[in-house]
């Protein structure tokens, strides 16, 4: 029967009972529900009846070892997080663990703050993708939130509001940086609203010629103009009964606007060359990534037509004030350029999601679309340090005071959190070198002597 309690159950695995103990204990005073088990056999036997939310174990043991038993715990329960320790940890072991589903793995003999650090991330890494997967299910997969993706603060507040605007009937007007989902907001609204059975047009207009922008709203009729071969009908009759979604409104030149302004106010319409009046019930989600309040007071954008898109406004918030979006984001967009579901720990190592998680992403969501597609080219299986663009691994090598503020935070452990970018450091230049120690050791700028003492620190060297 299922123990039933709001503390996170952890399940240690070691074949060491001082190890076991020693961890059962550290961990309970955290207070986290701790039980141990000395083989892996005994894990996987009490995971049976009991679920549990971090799973901790040795790599080396008799009988299974640990990663066969992590492959086995990923097939069984691939919600949970595991952590390895080893005492004889190599490049090549990390990248197999990581590949096979590790949250992360720690060499023995590892401080006491850092093997906190880890579980605590470890466990809020894994509420965060059963949240998501929570709120997707109440939404609905088909509900048009599918697209936006997250379970951050801010997120959830856009969920909230894009809930209330969509049953209604105002306009609205979505502001926000270029790549932040704006239109994936606008779909949201339309989906959700009592118009979902008709059309969403959605047009850039940026994206048009001002000669070709009236004609591509309102539709013109044969031989209004050289080129008129027929008639045609415009965006607001397309999305007649539905949505007409008008991206970067701000590009509208100021003689469309008068037009664009009577139509919503009198809501009826003329084709270019035509005569009749075409009556228009179409709801307006506008959006611009540009300050329309200054496009007002410079007059590039009338005053009355602003007013008139901009009863209900919404902001997108940029991909950097919702960073613990990024592992969930990750998340999906490796199932759509894959076709495969994966969790975080599967598809991207540890140390490739801190530095996204640390990089500010001036493209916002769309940058790191751009970013999984372009690593999934170099390896399909997993995203690693590797893998990532110049400009993001620059920016992780070079943080400005601001980026070290943020880390820093409300307090920090300064030598755990040096310790564990030493210990990534000598671990990547070791993949990158192939395992050969010399060749790191020269690609960090260190001694063979100095490279193979920092190892050994780490418990990383298996000639000592």
């Amino acid at each position: 029967m299922q123990r039933e309690t709001m503390q996170p159950a952890v399940l240690v695995v070691d074949d060491e009972m001082s190890m076991r103990e020693f961890l059962g204990i550290l961990l309970e005073r955290e207070g986290y529900h701790v039980d141990l088990a000395d083989c892996a056999e005994k894990a996987l036997a009490m995971m049976e009846s009991q679920s549990y939310g971090l799973v901790l174990s040795d790599v080396n043991m008799p009988g299974l070892d640990g990663v066969s038993l992590l492959k086995q715990l990923k097939i069984a329960s691939p919600d949970t997080a595991v952590l390895m320790i080893t005492a004889f940890s190599t490049a090549e072991q990390a990248v197999e663990v990581m590949k096979c589903g590790a949250y992360d793995y720690i060499a023995k003999p590892f401080k006491v703050e850092e093997i906190k650090i880890l579980v605590k991330n470890a466990l809020e890494k894994r509420e965060l993708q059963r949240e998501n997967r929570r709120l997707k299910e109440e939404v609905g997969e088909d509900s048009g939130f599918s697209g936006l993706v997250g379970s951050s603060k801010k997120i959830r507040a856009l969920y909230s509001v894009i809930g209330k605007v969509a049953q209604s009937t105002a306009n609205v007007l979505i502001l926000g940086e270029s790549g932040t989902g704006k239109e994936l907001a606008a779909r949201a609204i339309h989906y959700n609203s009592a118009r979902r059975d008709r059309h969403f047009v959605a047009v850039n207009c940026g994206a048009i010629p001002d000669t070709l922008m009236e004609s591509e709203l309102f539709g013109h009729k044969k031989g209004a103009f050289t080129g008129a071969v027929a008639d045609r009908a415009g965006l607001f009759e397309q999305a007649e009964g539905g949505t007409l979604f008008l991206d970067e409104i701000g590009e509208v030149p100021l003689a469309l606007q008068t037009k664009l302004l009577r139509v919503l106010q009198e809501r009826e319409f003329r084709r270019i060359g035509g005569t009749d009046a075409h009556k228009t019930d179409v709801r307006i989600v506008a959006a611009s990534n540009r300050d329309m309040e200054e496009q007002v007071r410079d007059g590039s954008f009338r005053e009355d037509l602003f007013y008139r898109v901009n009863v209900v406004q919404i902001t997108m918030p940029p991909l950097r004030e919702r960073a613990e979006d990024i592992p969930l984001l990750v998340e999906h967009f490796y199932e759509k350029f894959t076709g495969k579901s994966g969790k975080t720990a599967n598809i991207i190592s540890p140390d490739a999601l801190k530095v996204l998680v640390s990089y500010p992403f001036p493209g916002n969501v769309r940058e790191l679309e751009n970013m999984v597609e372009r690593s999934l080219v170099f390896d399909d299986s997993l995203i690693t340090l590797d893998s990532l663009p110049p400009q993001i691994l620059d920016s992780h090598r070079n943080p400005s005071v601001r980026d070290l503020g943020e880390v820093i935070g409300d307090g920090m452990n300064l030598e755990a959190y040096l310790d564990g970018i030493e210990k990534r450091l000598l671990l990547q230049a070791l993949v990158k070198c192939g395992g050969t120690k010399k060749k790191a050791a020269e690609l960090l700028g260190l001694t063979f002597r100095s490279f193979r003492y920092r190892l050994a620190k780490f418990g990383m060297d298996d000639e000592q």
